[in-house]
């Protein structure tokens, strides 16, 4: 362009009077910086309570909320959070739109951090970066950053509010990254020969985000803390997941090839070990065909699967089935589906284009049938698999869909379309679900799918469960086979503190009793898990009615709304909720999960780890000892614990008896309730029937728990059931206030 400039100058210079020329010449520069697509401040509405949208050009109708059905906020709830304005100067946002380009600047202050815009493997804050927003497989040999399983583009500001780019393409978004001409306020210049402070990257004051559309719509969540901005997006979405309370207890995948009878024999062999078992995991063997998919049970290995499901539900456990979306010429649906089918096969299967309804319901249908129905009790769930990536098998970006969608408006949705299928068909029985999936991205906040990835990097795996807090996604960890008891032992206890707790033993034979020399702590851990079913699954109700994350990392705990002043770089923010300390902004081992329990796990072969502990009092979980006050520790775990820590004051409810599997929907069970530390403790313990979805007609109840000293000194409980009277599955409430006597 400038070349071309340049040229037309020097002609001018010999065909014209020298003066006019040189007039024009002059003026040239001037047209082409007004070829420059002109910047626009964004007109802002507020859609919900606290929540503000703006448009640039004209949006694609395929978006990630779109896709993911997000389209009905949770309003109430909305209104029922603190009153906010709107966050920024409205006049330092501005949007820029042509040809088939759309780009976004907000402004970034010297002191902000922004956390979020997917689920990363290897760090927490994103100043100074950029990120190529990409569903993907997470890769740590290429850790291409922004490529990965949820890259949700959601950034969280520690000014205490959040920001959503709903537009459903690659998104490459600048965190204070490349200087703007029109800046108010530059990086000073230095002469890299002699100055000294040179920086190839000198830090912008922008936040900009490109997509390749034509629009693009954008939204502004205010907190006024950043938790509270994450909790105002997830209500945006509708709320968070609720899933069944067996979908807390714990999951087994099997070998490929497993047959029924070998399925039947892993359950006997759980309940042998005495370690508690709830979902069963089949993996491609159950189908006829995989890579591509038949959907159609294999006869050899299971040759009635309504006689082996019905075993199943006869030991209390779920089948939970994989499978991947890419349809074999042999399938059944296969002629319906076809003219639903993309330009590109994948493993020489068709990818039906999801974002027909038509289609959706020649799948959902066909799993219903062929899976569901057939003993709904039994079949709890599917693991949709392969809709990330890589580049190198999945569709390539040169294809078309029938919808007229193309290869990347589909790269970044597929997950999110296919979880919404598969909630789909439970709701049709009023049966909820629990699954995995591997690709996900915005809007996801309600469905019940946890994510998961074939790398086995602990560090990375527990990163990645601290991120998902910032991106309304869940993710877990897995346990594989190992050669070292000492690994796998880890790995379960950190999979019992988050969202999924499985083993998945799809490629390798050994199982959880494999290493005797730590089965016993396997099992205790597990076991554990099973009876702080009420804890988690108050949490999840939290996720859902009030949109607070199940995960909290350490950056959203510390900055919790306060009042006062507070001493720059000290660990207790809650006196300034716009400020991450400096010991807190790269924190990315430990996490919140839910409101009172600090999880700090441990890599395998690691003796001690250090633990930072936010302000106010934290207390050892298993033996009720006090651990620390807004400092770093350092703790040298036995193998049989993971370090877990427990706010003061808190009530953390459990299931009173060990148990092998979770309650039924019809079944009362004894409650413990423990009592942690030197505060009164108040919880609103929620409960419901844990398998329909009543819980939407109002078939529920949150129970007033109080635990208080009296005159004397003496700690007492007191239970205050719900007024409506309604779903109270707990036959005794028994108090322990720890540490026990």
């Amino acid at each position: 362009m400038i070349s071309s400039f340049v040229d037309v100058s020097a002609g001018l210079r010999r065909c014209l009077p020298e003066r006019l020329a040189l007039a024009l010449a002059t003026l040239l520069p001037a047209l082409a910086v007004a070829q420059i697509p002109p910047a626009s401040v964004l007109r802002w509405a507020e859609v919900a309570p606290g929540v503000w949208k703006a448009t640039i050009g004209q949006p694609e109708s395929l978006t990630l909320l779109s896709a993911a059905g997000a389209t009905v906020p949770a309003r109430d709830a909305l209104a029922a959070m603190p009153p906010a304005a709107f966050p920024l100067a409205p006049a330092e946002i501005e949007g820029r739109q042509w040809d088939a380009k759309t780009t976004v600047r907000f402004p970034l202050a010297a002191d902000e951090d922004i956390y979020g815009l997917g689920v990363d493997f290897t760090n927490m804050r994103r100043n100074g970066a950029v990120f190529e927003l990409h569903v993907d497989h997470w890769d740590s040999k290429k850790a291409i950053t922004g490529r990965t399983h949820a890259p949700v583009p959601l950034y969280v500001s520690t000014k205490g509010f959040a920001v959503l780019f709903d537009a459903a393409r690659y998104l490459r978004v600048s965190v204070g990254h490349g200087v703007r001409l029109a800046a108010k306020v530059k990086p000073p210049v230095i002469d890299r020969t002699t100055g000294k402070g040179w920086q190839a990257d000198p830090r912008s004051d922008s936040i900009e985000v490109l997509a390749g559309a034509t629009g693009m719509d954008v939204y502004v969540f205010a907190g006024p803390s950043p938790l509270d901005a994450v909790r105002r997006y997830n209500l945006f979405c509708g709320g968070g997941a609720l899933p069944p309370k067996w979908g807390l207890g714990f999951l087994s995948r099997v070998q490929t090839k497993y047959t029924a009878e070998q399925a039947l024999a892993d359950i006997a062999e759980f309940r042998k070990n005495g370690i508690p078992l709830d979902m069963l995991g089949l993996e491609p063997g159950w189908m006829s065909q995989a890579y591509p998919c038949s959907f159609e049970w294999d006869r050899t290995r299971f040759p009635n699967p309504k006689t082996f499901l019905a075993e199943v539900e006869k030991q209390h456990v779920r089948v939970n089935l994989w499978f991947n979306p890419y349809v074999a010429p042999e399938t059944p649906f296969y002629a319906k589906l076809l003219p639903f089918a993309g330009t590109h096969l994948v493993w020489n299967g068709i990818v039906p284009d999801y974002t027909m309804p038509a289609a959706q319901k020649i799948l959902v249908d066909h799993l219903t049938h062929t899976v569901v129905d057939l003993d709904p009790a039994a079949v709890g769930g599917f693991k949709i698999d392969e809709v990330d990536g890589y580049d190198r098998y999945l569709w390539p970006d040169t294809a078309v869909f029938p919808s007229g969608r193309d290869a990347e408006q589909m790269r970044q949705t597929y997950g999110l379309l296919l979880q919404r299928a598969v909630l789909d068909a439970f709701r049709r029985g009023n049966r909820r679900t629990m699954g995995q999936v591997r690709g996900t991205n915005a809007g996801a906040s309600r469905f019940p799918f946890v994510i998961y990835n074939d790398n086995y990097e602990f560090d990375g795996y527990i990163t990645a469960v601290s991120n998902s807090g910032f991106a309304g996604v869940l993710w877990s960890p897995e346990v594989r086979g190992s050669d070292s008891g000492e690994d796998m032992l880890r790995r379960t206890q950190a999979v019992c503190f988050s969202p999924l707790a499985l083993y998945n033993g799809w490629a390798s034979p050994q199982k959880l009793w494999t290493h005797a020399e730590v089965t016993d702590d396997i099992r205790a851990a597990i076991v554990l898990r099973e009876r702080l079913l009420p804890y988690f699954y108050n949490t999840f109700a939290q996720y859902h009615y009030q949109g607070t994350p199940v995960i909290r990392p350490m950056q959203l705990v510390s900055s919790l709304a306060g009042a006062g002043q507070q001493a720059a770089g000290k660990l207790d923010a809650t006196a300034n909720p716009y400020e991450v300390p400096a010991a807190v902004r790269e924190v990315k081992d430990q996490y919140m999960f839910g409101d009172a329990l600090l999880v700090a796990p441990i890599a395998p072969n690691v003796k001690t780890r250090k633990v930072l502990l936010p302000a106010g009092k934290w207390y050892d979980f298993y033996t009720g000892k006090f651990a620390g006050e807004n400092q770093t520790i350092e703790v040298t775990p036995s193998l049989a614990a993971m370090p877990v820590f427990v706010k003061d004051g808190s009530l953390v409810p459990m299931l009173a008896e060990d148990r092998q599997w979770a309650p039924a929907a019809n079944e009362s069970v004894a409650l413990e309730i423990r009592h942690y530390g030197e505060a009164p403790g108040k919880l609103a313990l929620y409960d419901d029937d844990g398998e329909t979805f009543d819980y939407e007609k109002g078939d529920f109840s949150w129970t007033q728990l109080t635990a208080a000293k009296n005159a004397a000194g003496k700690w007492s409980g007191t239970v205050t059931p719900d007024a409506s009277g309604r779903q109270w599955h707990y036959s005794e409430v028994r108090w322990t206030f720890m540490p026990a006597q």
